[in-house]
C-alpha cells in the first residue's frame, strides 16, 4: 500500500495545501513541519508557477510571490529533503504540467522520489494526456492523483478506476478560492467512485471553515483546504506559523467528529 493510501487508513484525512517559497522556503518548512506537528495526514506543496490556471488570486498571489522570493523546483527539492529528516507525513506535489515538461520529466519525477514526494497533483492534465505521466509516476513509485469535477459525469467511473493515491473530488466548477456555499452533490459523486475503486477520495477546492469541512467528509474520505491556508500566510508571513498550526488542529477535529 502507497504512504498515501496509509494516510486515510485511520479514520477521516485532513490535507492542507501550502505554496512553497511564500513569503520564503524557511517560513514553507517552519508551516509544515507545524501543520505535520498538529494533526495533518497528508501535506499538498505548491511549486509555484507563472500561469497557475487553476488558481483564484488568493494562490495566484502566493505563486507571485514564492517567484519573486527566488523560489525554484531544485531549491523546493532541497527543501523538501531537509524536511525529510524530520516529517513523516506523506508529501504530494501540485503544480502544472509545463513545470515538470521543462525540468523534463523522468528527471522531474526521479528527484521528487528520492527527495521524499509520494504523490503529484497536475490540475491541467485532462485524463486523456494521463498517459504522458502515469508510466513514469510509476516507474518511481509516485501516486499521480486523479482529479474529478462536477461536470465529469459520465467520466467518473472512467476516472476513477485507474485512480492511485487518492481521488481529488473539486467541489466547484471554476478556480480555487474559499466559498460561502459549496452545492455540489458530494454523495452522488462519491457513490458513483465507490462501485469502481476502493481509492479514498477527498474533497478540495473552497473548503475553508470546520462545518465545510465536516459537511464534505460526511461521504469523503478528506477534505483539502488551501485558500485558507494561503490566506494566513499572505497576512502574516512567518508571523503565521501557529496560527496556521490552530487551524489544521480545528480542521482535523472537525473531520474526525
Amino acid at each position: 500500500m502507497s504512504k498515501i493510501r496509509e494516510a486515510f487508513q485511520n479514520g477521516k484525512a485532513f490535507i492542507p495545501f501550502i505554496t512553497c517559497g511564500d513569503p520564503d522556503l524557511e517560513t514553507t518548512k517552519a508551516i509544515v513541519r507545524e501543520m505535520a506537528a498538529r494533526g495533518a495526514d497528508l501535506i499538498e506543496l505548491g511549486i509555484p508557477f507563472s500561469d497557475p490556471t487553476a488558481e483564484g488570486p488568493v494562490i495566484q498571489g502566493a505563486n507571485i510571490r514564492a517567484l519573486s522570493g527566488g523560489a525554484t523546483t531544485d531549491r523546493i527539492f532541497q527543501m523538501v529533503r531537509e524536511l525529510r529528516t524530520d516529517v513523516t507525513v506523506p508529501f504530494v506535489f501540485m503544480t502544472y504540467a509545463n513545470v515538470v515538461y521543462s525540468y523534463g520529466t523522468e528527471r522531474f519525477l526521479s528527484a521528487a522520489a528520492e527527495a521524499g514526494i509520494d504523490g503529484l497533483i497536475l490540475p491541467d492534465v485532462p485524463y486523456e494526456e494521463r498517459p504522458d505521466f502515469a508510466p513514469a509516476c510509476e516507474k518511481y513509485g509516485l501516486d499521480l492523483i486523479a482529479m474529478i469535477a462536477p461536470t465529469s459525469e459520465d467520466r467518473i467511473s472512467m476516472i476513477a478506476r485507474e485512480a492511485t493515491g487518492f481521488i481529488y473530488i473539486v467541489s466547484s466548477l471554476g478556480v480555487t478560492g474559499t466559498r460561502t456555499n459549496i452545492t455540489t452533490d458530494i454523495h452522488h459523486i462519491t457513490a458513483i467512485i465507490r462501485q469502481v475503486t476502493d481509492t479514498p477520495c477527498a474533497v478540495g477546492f473552497g473548503i475553508s471553515t470546520p462545518e465545510q469541512a465536516r459537511e464534505m467528509t460526511r461521504y469523503a474520505d478528506g477534505a483539502i483546504v488551501g485558500s485558507a491556508i494561503v490566506k494566513q500566510v499572505a497576512a502574516k508571513g512567518a508571523g503565521a506559523v501557529s496560527d496556521i498550526g490552530d487551524f489544521v488542529e480545528k480542521m482535523k477535529a472537525a473531520v474526525r467528529s
